[in-house]
């Protein structure tokens, strides 16, 4: 194996570790992940814009500072993908919209600067649907991001750069964040960890209604390790995030160690609300039984959670409401169709429909308590449909059944989100077409390192069991997406990543 290869293949805890032990350099880590985007990004498309050379720079200074014996933060010399819907001082943030083509802020939000100051190098933005806007990582600014396993299949959204990039071993680190799904969907159809915590542990700056707990940022690896590893870099309170509370980052940095052989595991294929395709069902239930017997117990339950569709509508809605209001009303044209569609909704929506759902919210956390008087934690498929094309824009039918909206797909993450607990898509071996196959893992209320433990521990046993450790994609074998990933760009960016004359690569 080269030795590139070899490197970017590591995971980032190893390559903390290596960096900090001087056995390899952050300089010949960095350019072993740039030679890699650059021979296989035009395959996937992961990554927007680049800010290589002063990742370089970066590199060097972490270089020297090694060298130096002086202290070394968690994730120091290890080179980040941060989702474009992160502000990054002096690289291109489009939100993949026409709107922000130009976008260069000033500096970084409080995700990245944390990031940042822990000792990570931001090397690249990862792709986004526009505005974060569903599970499908495409806009007109970038293109769209293929599946890393087959580029005509979608890699999920709207973190869907991100978990690609990661499952293409493009990067040790990426970010991501989630509403109704967006760090755990494209975790499950890349076959890598994406990890939503409970709302406020890490803080998110970018939210205008700072009060909703419905979205969240958090952390994304190839391994539950690696989640964690950025978990602990970026954990803690923010006045930027009025949920935000103390923490202790330390703790996270190690998963809690679980006996599985002590648990009590739940499972559903749908909490009773969410329409799921027959295949992903049987494999579901196989999964099961291919696990079942490392648990104390393992049992079907029935989960009813109330009006959790409209619930989730309404929500929903609220921030696209508060955010898109200006950008309509100058020019509606000016937004995708699910921006436009969120927004629409969310206008003709009443303080009633506010309320209830915001009292609906409470009843539903309520209701979902139930099942922890019994059980640790419920496990379900993260998505519904083995990954589809990414010319579809969303999934419009389940069975045959036609979904209400570009959204309603996505119920087996979003009733979750609904309950604010922590919850964590792992890869479990493949589905029945072939593709990674994600196993939602939902933990009690505010236990995050407890669910990661269980993660965890899970991942390990999963290690010896082909049909459920983690598929790994062959980017040698594939071939370009038909039609082009990036055929539905309208024009180029214009600038490049870091807002200078166009010299260096923007889109690689």
């Amino acid at each position: 194996m080269p030795l590139q290869d070899s490197l970017t293949q590591t995971s980032a805890v190893e390559l903390r570790r290596l960096i900090g032990s001087k056995e390899i350099s952050p300089v010949a880590l960095l350019e072993a992940c740039i030679a890699r985007i650059e021979a296989y990004n035009p395959t996937i498309n992961a990554i927007t814009a680049t800010c290589f050379d002063r990742a370089r720079e970066e590199a060097r200074a972490a270089e020297r500072a090694v060298m130096r014996g002086e202290p070394l933060g968690l994730l120091h010399g290890l080179p980040l993908g941060v989702k474009d819907l992160e502000a990054t001082a002096g690289l291109l943030t489009t939100y993949g919209s026409p709107l922000y083509r130009n976008n260069v802020p000033a500096e970084d939000n409080v995700l990245v600067a944390r990031l940042r100051a822990a000792g990570a190098i931001v090397a690249a933005k990862t792709n986004v649907p526009e505005m974060g806007a569903g599970a499908n990582s495409r806009n007109t600014v970038w293109g769209a991001t293929g599946n890393p396993f087959n580029p005509n299949l979608n890699a999920g959204g709207s973190s869907g750069g991100s978990a690609a990039a990661l499952a293409a071993d493009f990067l040790p680190v990426c970010t991501g964040s989630d509403t109704g799904g967006s760090l755990r969907i494209p975790a499950a159809k890349c076959g890598v960890v994406g990890f939503r915590p409970s709302p406020g542990l890490v803080p998110s700056s970018r939210k205008l209604l700072g009060w909703t707990p419905i979205s969240v940022v958090g952390p994304m690896g190839r391994t539950v390790a690696d989640a964690c590893l950025q978990l602990a870099a970026s954990a803690g309170m923010s006045v930027s995030d009025p949920l935000s509370f103390e923490s202790d980052p330390a703790a996270f940095l190690v998963p809690a160690p679980v006996d599985l052989s002590t648990l009590r595991v739940a499972w559903t294929e749908d909490f009773g609300s969410c329409a799921v395709d027959d295949d992903i069902r049987r494999v579901f239930r196989a999964k099961i039984a291919a696990m079942k017997s490392m648990f104390r117990r393992c049992d079907e339950i029935d989960v009813e959670l109330g009006d959790v569709h409209r619930c989730f509508d309404v929500l929903r809605a609220e921030s696209f409401v508060a955010g898109l209001q200006d950008a309509y009303q100058r020019d509606p044209a000016s937004l995708g169709p699910n921006t436009r569609a969120n927004y629409e909704m969310g206008a003709k929506m009443s303080l009633v429909d506010s309320a209830w759902a915001q009292a609906e919210q409470t009843r539903i956390l309520q209701r979902f308590q139930q099942a922890y008087r019994d059980y640790d934690v419920i496990l379900s498929p993260t998505t519904p449909i083995s990954p589809f094309p990414w010319t579809n824009l969303y999934a419009e039918t389940i069975n045959g059944e036609q979904q209400e909206n570009y959204y309603r797909w996505l119920a087996l993450t979003y009733v979750v989100t609904l309950t604010t607990h922590p919850s964590i898509s792992l890869p479990c071996g493949t589905d029945h077409a072939g593709m990674p196959f994600g196993l939602q893992v939902t933990g009690r209320f505010r236990a995050d390192r407890e669910t990661l433990g269980v993660a965890h521990a899970m991942e390990r046993a999963f290690a010896a069991s082909p049909a459920l450790r983690r598929p790994v994609p062959d980017l040698a074998a594939l071939r370009p997406a038909e039609p082009a990933l990036r055929s539905i760009v309208t024009a180029p960016p214009g600038i490049d990543g870091t807002g200078a004359a166009s010299q260096a690569v923007s889109a690689v």
